[in-house]
C-alpha cells in the first residue's frame, strides 16, 4: 500500500511538472491532491495518516528528482502541499507535518541527496506552512524535527547524527525550539 502511494505520487509529480512553467506551483498542487486523497481514503484503516503522508512526500521528492528541480524548493513545495491538503480535509496538520518531514528525508536519502539539508528545509517549510494557515509554528517545528529524526534513524549509519548536527547549526531555525524537540525525541 505505502509503496503504491510512493509510486503514484512520484508518477503524478513527474506528469504535473513536465511541460509547465511554474514547476513549484504544480508540485504543491499535486502533493496537496495526493494528501487529500490519502487522508480521505485512510480513515480508520490500518495505514495511518502519518505513514500515508510520509509516502506521498517521499514520492514527491523522488518524482521531482527525476526532472531535476532544486531540492530546497521541492521540499518547501512538498511541505506546503501536504499542509494545505490536510487543512482542506480537516486532517491533523501537526501529524501531517511529521509524516511529510519523515517522507522528505526518506525520499532524499533514496535519491542520494543531502539528508542534513533536507531536514533543515523540511523544518523551515513546516514552520512557514503552519504559519500560512494559522497553525502553531512551534508545534509544527517539533513535529517536523520528530519526523526528520524518525527518518534519519530508519536510514541508519550516521544519518541521525548528520540530521541533528544540521538542525542545530541552522541559523534560520529557532534554536530553542529545535533543542527542545531533539531532547523530547531523545527521551522517548
Amino acid at each position: 500500500m505505502l509503496a503504491k502511494i510512493i509510486d503514484e505520487t512520484s508518477d503524478a509529480v513527474v506528469a504535473a511538472i513536465n511541460g509547465v512553467n511554474n514547476i513549484l506551483e504544480a508540485l504543491t498542487n499535486t502533493v496537496k491532491g495526493q494528501v487529500i486523497n490519502v487522508l480521505s481514503g485512510t480513515g480508520e484503516v490500518a495505514t495511518s495518516g502519518v505513514e500515508a503522508v510520509a509516502s506521498v512526500a517521499s514520492g514527491a521528492i523522488k518524482g521531482a528528482g527525476q526532472v531535476g528541480t532544486s531540492l530546497t524548493d521541492t521540499i518547501a513545495s512538498t511541505m506546503s502541499g501536504a499542509v494545505q491538503g490536510a487543512n482542506q480535509v480537516g486532517g491533523d496538520v501537526i501529524s501531517t507535518i511529521q509524516g511529510a518531514a519523515q517522507g522528505i528525508v526518506s525520499g532524499t536519502a533514496d535519491t542520494g541527496g543531502d539528508v542534513g539539508q533536507a531536514a533543515v528545509s523540511a523544518v523551515q517549510g513546516a514552520i512557514k506552512s503552519a504559519g500560512d494557515i494559522g497553525a502553531d509554528t512551534s508545534e509544527a517545528a517539533k513535529a517536523a524535527v520528530s519526523g526528520v529524526l524518525d527518518a534519519a534513524t530508519a536510514i541508519g549509519g550516521d544519518a541521525a547524527q548528520t540530521v541533528r548536527d544540521a538542525l542545530l547549526s541552522a541559523a534560520a531555525l529557532p534554536r530553542e525550539v529545535i533543542v527542545a524537540a531533539i531532547k523530547d525525541k531523545d527521551n522517548k
